[in-house]
């Protein structure tokens, strides 16, 4: 297979060689366009459409605090796991309500004198008033700012001091008992992987009951860590006394009760874990766990897109044609039946996620898969073209093939599309 690799799209125009002596330029064209504010702007137009509707205005400031929150310009300390949520709760949201409102259009263009569905509820231009589930987003950091005062006060009715096991087991019974919090370790339905939801509906996945337990311990002014042990991810408070922590009370010690059923569960690495292994492990900042968060909305709504087809891999396509060296265009242009929605809510996760970790060519390949899955061949293209500036040797090799017949569907793409609108000219 030759080594050329051409991709106008992230070159400006010009063609670049992915070969021993354009390899450099490539590399400086790549560093360009990974860059997270780069990134950030480019899908800000991804999708701008009507730039008036309020909706898409949403979704774009929504996307701009997001980035603002995480910036690398900030301590990590200074980040908010539950605001930078948030606004990923936003935008997606507002992506949602702007395709069900284009549905209803649609809807109506084909059935003349259908109604269409009234707007004034959803008119709304700044993010920060934009609802969720009843509540804006300062309505639900209001609500573990509640949440906080409800352990405050499970303390005052105890007549107990401020001994750090103390109030972790009142916020304890306040979060699993008092407002019977449920922890989903397998979860289906991506919905349960957003802040609000799981505030509203008091279920969500493991690392948003994480998170929530970060936030109203840190309201207590209390720190609480975590790192990732095997695939579950595990939060303590921070102690000079760890031993703590693994004494069983109640049939249960302290860190299975704040982590769940996955510290006890002999399948689980967490529960090989005592005190001195837990002084071993790394510990993730806030940006790390934030992206633990949106991983899952990815892994999540990549499922549900793909559910017509069980078991179809993001990476599958470039196995397939490395392995069978040359294989046409056409055969390459055969996608799936995807959801249009869930696929678009995939892209918006991942997006996210490279923003956070610009230079992780795994998480740019992803990203690539799921816009090539989009139809999205200029896109994609540019995606796998700058990861294989930052990939291991052994998956630039993998990638290469791959991204030439990419450049190919692309061509055919924009053929006919040029094709459809020649035939709308009026001679």
């Amino acid at each position: 297979m030759s080594s050329l690799l051409s991709a106008t799209a992230a070159a400006g125009g010009s063609l670049l060689r992915y070969d021993d002596g354009g390899k450099k330029a490539w590399r400086a064209c790549a560093l360009r366009w990974s860059r997270p504010t780069s990134r950030a702007a480019h899908t800000r137009c991804s999708l701008a459409t009507k730039s008036m509707d309020p909706k898409l205005e949403i979704l774009k400031a929504a996307r701009q605090r997001f980035v603002q929150e995480i910036s690398f310009k900030s301590k990590d300390k200074d980040v908010s796991l539950a605001k930078a949520l948030l606004y990923v709760a936003a935008e997606d949201e507002a992506f949602i309500a702007y395709s069900r409102n284009m549905d209803a259009h649609a809807f109506a263009r084909e059935r003349e004198g259908t109604p269409i569905p009234s707007k004034a509820q959803l008119e709304v231009n700044d993010v920060e008033e934009f609802p969720l589930a009843g509540k804006t987003i300062t309505g639900w950091l209001h609500e573990l700012d509640m949440i906080a005062k409800e352990v405050q006060v499970e303390l005052v009715s105890r007549d107990i001091g401020c001994h750090l096991v103390e109030v972790l087991e009142a916020v304890n019974v306040v979060i699993f008992e008092l407002r019977d919090f449920k922890r989903f370790h397998a979860l289906t339905d991506p919905n349960f992987c957003y802040l609000h939801t799981a505030l509203n509906s008091g279920c969500g996945s493991a690392i948003l009951l994480s998170i929530i337990y970060i936030e109203i311990c840190q309201r207590l002014g209390i720190t609480i860590l975590g790192s990732c042990v095997g695939e579950d991810f595990l939060i303590w408070p921070e102690t000079g006394n760890l031993e703590e922590l693994f004494k069983v009370t109640k049939d249960h010690s302290l860190l299975a009760i704040i982590n769940g059923k996955c510290v006890e569960d002999p399948r689980s690495k967490a529960s090989d874990l005592d005190w001195r292994s837990l002084l071993q492990l790394d510990i993730a900042t806030n940006r790390d766990i934030i992206g633990i968060a949106l991983a899952n909305l990815i892994r999540l709504h990549w499922k549900r897109a793909s559910r017509s087809t069980h078991g179809l891999m993001l990476t599958s396509p470039l196995r397939s044609i490395h392995g069978n060296g040359n294989s046409n265009a056409a055969e390459s242009s055969v996608v799936p039946l995807l959801r249009p929605r869930d696929m678009r809510l995939a892209i918006m996760a991942s997006e996210r996620l490279l923003i956070l970790q610009p230079h992780n060519w795994s998480l740019r390949r992803d990203l690539g898969m799921l816009l090539y899955y989009s139809k999205r061949y200029g896109e994609a293209l540019q995606e796998l073209s700058i990861c294989m500036a930052f990939a291991p040797v052994e998956e630039a090799e993998v990638l290469e093939p791959f991204v030439e017949k990419l450049h190919l569907l692309r061509l055919e793409q924009s053929w006919n599309s040029r094709e459809q609108t020649d035939s709308l000219m009026v001679p």
